[in-house]
């Protein structure tokens, strides 16, 4: 009796180790965002605290990873990462979990900067990841003038001299802000307005480039660069002696969030998820790494000085969906400007 019954436990024990184990593999987090969002070691890091496995699943466009949510009807994902215009989208269609900020106990990190913007106006939904910022960056030995806004650009001694990405919105929009009006603007007699105050900066252009602008800037060929947040970061590594301008009219800037979708399968995990990389240390890791503007404000000592905004500088707007008759407006304005430019 005493032998069968020691097997008897030998057997349930085994049982439940191998209960134990699968339980453990079972233990995963789907990651859903695009590639190379994350450092390694973060990753890992979440796995060893939380005992979660997380599936890192990769999207190209916004667009994609919005129909494969919309069909998935919020489920087959537990955290997604994608940028502000589709994050309205996705909150609209109800794809969204409404956050509960008690289990977030590091919610309080997140820099006021990015909260509040049109896509989640109450910070229901969407905690924010990082942010993309287009700045003026300029050599101050090779300009005669302190740049400090967006309408300095249109400053005659700049003749030929500045470097220029290629977003239409972007442009039509930093140029409606240093007419004091919203990079959103649906007026089409207004934006056209825009379109000529435009025409007047060709002159001062040098090139219109979307691809590494910032080495026009690092070989000579132009004094002032209107640059992406990994040019700007580029520009600084190889030279930190140029001078970095946060305009005055205030920042036209997009933001990446984190949201956990309305259907997620552990949802548990991924509020653990969210609340560890809102820690300032796991923050300061992830942005160093994307090289993106940091919009967790307890990290900012802690992240490379390039990638932290000001605290004095304007909140200013994100480039939003217009109607079709204002598109098209500024895409001529754009095709204008462009012409007279060569």
């Amino acid at each position: 009796m005493k032998k069968a019954t020691a097997g008897i436990l030998l057997t349930a024990l085994a049982a439940s180790m191998l209960a134990g184990c699968g339980s453990k593999e079972s233990k995963e987090m789907v990651l859903y965002t695009w590639e190379g969002m994350f450092p390694q070691e973060v990753l890992d890091g979440f796995e060893k605290e939380t005992g979660t496995k997380i599936i890192y699943s990769n999207f190209d466009t916004d667009e994609t990873m919005l129909e494969k949510l919309s069909q998935a009807k919020g489920g087959d994902y537990d955290i997604i990462i994608a940028d502000d215009y589709i994050l309205e989208n996705v909150i609209q269609q109800g794809l969204a979990e409404k956050l509960d900020k008690d289990k977030l106990k590091n919610i309080g990190n997140v820099n006021p900067l990015y909260q509040g913007q049109f896509y989640d106006p109450e910070d229901a939904y969407t905690v924010p990841y990082g942010a993309g910022i287009p700045l003026i960056v300029y050599d101050p030995e090779q300009v005669d003038i302190e740049i400090k806004g967006y309408k300095d650009l249109w400053d005659p001694s700049l003749k030929d001299s500045i470097a220029l990405v290629g977003n239409y919105r972007v442009i039509n929009g930093i140029t409606q802000l240093s007419m004091g009006r919203s990079m959103n603007e649906e007026d089409v007699d207004v934006i056209a307005e825009t379109g000529e105050k435009l025409l007047e900066l060709a002159p001062n252009i040098r090139m219109i480039q979307d691809d590494n602008t910032q080495n026009a800037l690092l070989n000579g060929e132009a004094s002032v660069g209107f640059l992406y947040t990994s040019q700007v970061t580029a520009a600084l590594s190889e030279n930190p002696d140029l001078k970095v301008v946060y305009p005055e009219e205030g920042l036209g800037f997009g933001i990446m969030g984190m949201f956990i979708p309305s259907d997620a399968p552990d949802k548990e995990a991924a509020y653990e998820f969210v609340d560890y990389i809102l820690k300032p240390e796991i923050a300061s890791q992830c942005i160093d790494y994307i090289g993106y503007y940091c919009t967790n404000k307890a990290a900012d000592e802690m992240v490379n000085p390039n990638l932290v905004v000001p605290d004095d500088v304007t909140k200013g707007e994100i480039v939003q969906n217009v109607s079709q008759e204002a598109e098209e407006q500024y895409s001529k304005n754009w095709t204008e400007f462009k012409a007279a430019c060569d």
